[in-house]
């Protein structure tokens, strides 16, 4: 593809883009497909000659529209956000076109002094604690954050010949951590869900310290200790100031998981969320999520980075341009490789700045707050837990067959997508606000058409 080619192709794919985001609310949220409805639109073998870009454009209206989940969709409501922006998409096209790998400072001085200072750009919009000044590393996910903070905890642990480990988290302590507590070989059997208070869902630290003091009589490491700030199922903030008081008094590794919510302290009357983070070891949230940042963008903080680095660092002949005043990325993650992820959150920071972030996320905890009080005002349903976020959690009074129902039917009109979990073995429905296209109006809307799916569901239920 010729200079002249890619301009004329790279317009027709920003218009597609553009036409893409402003028709997305006619589109319905989820595809109608089977499963592999899609892969039959595809040849069995690859082509033997290339074809004409225009072709390949068009596919995307035939093939991968009609089976694509919309999550820039204003129905889709489900999971949390993942949102993104021009600033955010157009910056990864310049990334892409330079094609950089940043994983030593001499393979791409640039990405790596900028990734440096948008890392302590967000640290200091969010307030974070000074000791994650300086000391921060953008990883493709949150899950990535988790697996690295229980590699530095395992390092630092090796020190005193410690072992076997035990790793703690909360009851709705996002599954990344069983994942990453695995690949570190350590057993599901060593993995403690600690119980969490009824209606806030967060940690009991009471109980987290007797699990403690039990497993050391019992002869085992506790490792490390993964708190969240805003869980996947109700948002629940654990306590991280007692939590953290435990932590430094047995010597157990702190890390913080504020994979979605934790953005949200870049709006001062949001700092709460964050009380007693200055005893953590390692923290983690994503700009991809409700930061308007586009996958895959996480932020990974340690208060040390001492540990991470003796575990990571390697040597090698191909590797020997460093130096000590230098920021060596490989030695920060598992792969060698390494994105110029930090150039979009260096574009999305600039375009919005302070004042724009803050009224992204005011808008989203504001649509919750509404969304909360149509659903205390119904008679149908009840809260089911704290909404601080963009999340507000909710039940069917009639339980949770009505609940599971008026799920399947609302998802079935498939415009508009909603998620659901369990607390205290009960069925709660989801609805996360906070989106890309998602505004109060087409809140409003969606709340309209689930009431109106709630009478179905109540008119099939009632006794002939």
């Amino acid at each position: 593809m010729s200079p002249d080619e890619f301009r004329r192709h790279g317009r027709a794919v920003v218009d597609w883009i553009a036409d893409y985001w402003e028709g997305l609310q006619h589109l319905p949220v989820t595809p109608g497909r089977e499963p592999g409805a899609t892969a039959a639109l595809l040849p069995d073998t690859a082509p033997e000659t290339g074809e004409p870009f225009d072709d390949l454009l068009a596919d995307m209206d035939r093939v991968v529209v009609p089976g694509t989940v919309h999550w820039q969709h204003p129905g889709f409501l489900g999971y949390f956000p993942m949102t993104t922006s021009g600033p955010a998409v157009l910056a990864e096209l310049l990334a892409a076109g330079l094609n950089t790998q940043g994983m030593l400072w001499s393979t791409s001085p640039a990405a790596a002094e900028i990734e440096a200072r948008v890392s302590d750009w967000l640290a200091e919009l969010m307030d974070l604690p000074e000791s994650f000044r300086g000391n921060g590393v953008i990883q493709d996910t949150a899950s990535t954050g988790v697996l690295l903070a229980l590699i530095a905890a395992r390092t630092r642990a090796e020190r005193d010949g410690a072992g076997p480990y035990v790793v703690y988290t909360s009851e709705d302590g996002n599954a990344c951590i069983t994942k990453a507590a695995r690949v570190l070989g350590i057993p599901d059997a060593h993995l403690r869900r600690v119980p969490v208070a009824a209606w806030t869902r967060a940690m009991d630290p009471a109980d987290l310290a007797a699990r403690i003091g039990a497993d050391r009589a019992a002869g085992l490491t506790p490792l490390a200790v993964v708190a969240t700030v805003g869980t996947t199922a109700t948002t629940a903030v654990d306590p991280l100031d007692a939590i953290g008081v435990i932590c430094r008094e047995q010597g157990v590794w702190l890390h913080v998981d504020a994979a979605y919510a934790g953005v949200a302290a870049i709006c001062p009357e949001m700092r709460w969320i964050h009380r007693g983070l200055d005893q953590a070891d390692s923290y983690s949230t994503n700009p991809h999520k409700w930061l308007l940042t586009g996958l895959e963008c996480s932020l990974t903080y340690f208060a040390d980075p001492a540990p991470l680095h003796q575990a990571m660092r390697v040597t090698a002949a191909y590797l020997h341009d460093r130096g000590e005043a230098r920021i060596d990325y490989q030695d920060w993650q598992i792969p060698l490789g390494k994105r110029f992820r930090a150039l979009k959150l260096w574009f999305v920071l600039r375009a919005y700045g302070r004042e724009g972030l803050q009224r992204h996320l005011r808008e989203g905890i504001a649509c919750a707050e509404e969304l909360a009080s149509w659903i205390e005002a119904d008679e149908r349903f009840e809260l089911a837990a704290p909404h601080p976020f963009g999340l507000v959690c909710f039940r069917h009074r009639a339980g949770d067959g009505a609940g599971r129902e008026l799920l399947a039917r609302v998802n079935a009109d498939r415009r508009l997508f909603l998620t659901s979990t369990e607390s205290d073995g009960r069925f709660l429905l989801r609805i996360a606000a906070g989106g890309t296209a998602t505004t109060s109006e087409s809140l409003k809307a969606a709340w309209q058409r689930i009431s109106q799916t709630a009478d179905q569901v109540t008119t099939a239920a009632d006794p002939v």
